[in-house]
């Protein structure tokens, strides 16, 4: 046999290979990703059945990101004793009983049991996302890194539309007519109105659960081959130059370009909606904005897929999405109207290869530091938890300061609504100058 063709069987060999794994990673993908979009069909479901507050409906989304934090250095402990593999299968399982916690809180109709379950499925996802990310990473060639998370990535969104669809029609159908009943009920009446609303968890929650339980099965018997980092580099003396992930820059700077990232990503999908509104949109047009947002973040991802490595290099797409967010930044600020809605839902396009692209750059070179290095990562997920309530901080200054100016109360809210997407700059700056220099710099002297 040829030595080309040799070649050429050991790259079909290669490909064939990673696909199978690739594929059972992309369901993990799928299913975090149709977990973390329904809280925006659980914050209005929880607000009605528990007679919440606004303000103590949104602790649906902080119990969620607070898991990250909590969880993610745990999780990399984890990780390094059990591997990848037996990493993903707990990871699942504890999402299951994440879900069925959900059982008992409706039936009580206790909102802080709710908000433990939801906090479950958010270490069992953070267990997950610790293991799936370097796994993807590591699976193949560096170069092409960017372009396998991609594939991942519009696993995740597709989920992340599916999710919001179908939860928001089993949890939320009917909740205008409840809402407007509960105004005029009260003592049984009003309970059994509630609890009857509450119940309609417990089949979606179940077959949630039955569902993880079974891919928690499979992937402990699934055919994914144990991978592991390049090993570092070692000095003369035979020791290793690096002792801790906080000598590697670029997973310094990397975590902090993430922290933003995950920011805006928050911000642009889950302000566009009241965003639309405040400028006068109807609710039956403001209601698609979100999906308008994560369909963008799809086609991008695919064209990732197509142009990752042969075309552009995960760095030059990272410094063009640096770019755009800059870019779109400055013209949302000074448009209005839904030309204005548009362009929010067009920074899915900016934000979609961020975070494939810096997973790669960030941990380059870390060697036996991966699985740390990733639990770091994955802790600037809260980014969303962080940077979400400050820009809605921001808008209520601005209203407040129009509105003592003597602006009316509907331009107030619509001007205000979209000056606050200045917090968008900074962040798409940093992301800009990760990609032009943060991600080169591997040591601190």
């Amino acid at each position: 046999m040829s030595t080309s063709s040799t070649s050429s069987t050991s790259s079909a060999s290669s490909t064939t290979s990673t696909l199978v794994p690739l594929m059972i990673i992309a369901a993990l993908f799928f299913i975090f990703g149709f977990v973390t979009w329904i809280n925006g069909a659980l914050i209005p479901f929880m607000k009605t059945i528990n007679e919440l507050t606004a303000a103590q409906s949104y602790l649906v989304a902080s119990a969620s990101y607070i898991s990250f934090v909590v969880m993610a250095l745990p999780s990399s402990a984890i990780l390094e004793k059990i591997g990848y593999r037996k990493g993903m299968s707990i990871g699942l399982f504890v999402m299951a009983i994440g879900a069925l916690v959900f059982i008992p809180a409706a039936n009580a109709r206790m909102y802080w049991l709710f908000l433990v379950g939801i906090f479950i499925q958010g270490s069992g996802m953070t267990l997950l996302q610790t293991a799936a990310n370097p796994y993807v990473t590591i699976l193949g060639p560096i170069e092409s890194a960017a372009k396998r998370i991609s594939v991942m990535g519009i696993a995740n969104k597709v989920a992340g539309a599916l999710g919001s669809l179908i939860f928001g029609a089993l949890l939320l159908s009917g909740i205008d007519e409840v809402n407007e009943k509960l105004s005029t009920v009260s003592g049984p009446e009003k309970e059994v109105l509630l609890d009857t609303m509450a119940n309609s968890v417990y089949v979606p929650y179940i077959v949630m659960a039955a569902v993880l339980a079974l891919l928690a099965i499979l992937i402990r018997k699934a055919p994914l081959p144990h991978v592991e980092a390049e090993p570092i580099k070692e000095t003369d003396k035979g020791q290793t130059e690096k002792t801790s992930i906080f000598q590697f820059p670029q997973l310094i700077l990397g975590v902090i370009t993430l922290f933003m990232y995950v920011g805006v990503e928050v911000i642009a999908g889950d302000s566009i909606i009241a965003y639309g509104l405040s400028l006068g949109l109807p609710v039956e047009q403001a209601k698609w904005f979100t999906t308008f947002t994560l369909f963008a973040m799809v086609g991008t991802y695919a064209l990732g897929v197509i142009l990752i490595p042969k075309v552009i290099s995960q760095k030059t797409a990272l410094l063009m999405s640096g770019l755009l967010g800059i870019v779109l930044s400055l013209v949302i600020v000074n448009t209005t109207g839904f030309t204005s809605v548009l362009l929010v839902a067009s920074l899915g396009i900016a934000n979609a290869l961020v975070w494939p692209a810096v997973w790669p750059l960030a941990l380059d070179v870390l060697g036996k530091f991966t699985k740390t290095a990733a639990a770091v990562l994955i802790m600037a997920i809260s980014g969303g938890a962080i940077l979400t309530p400050l820009y809605g901080r921001l808008v209520d200054y601005l209203n407040e300061s129009y509105l003592s100016n003597g602006m009316e109360e509907a331009a107030a809210m619509s001007l205000s609504a979209n000056q606050g997407y200045w917090i968008l700059l900074p962040a798409y700056i940093i992301i800009f100058l990760y990609a032009v220099k943060g991600h080169k710099i591997k040591s601190w002297s």
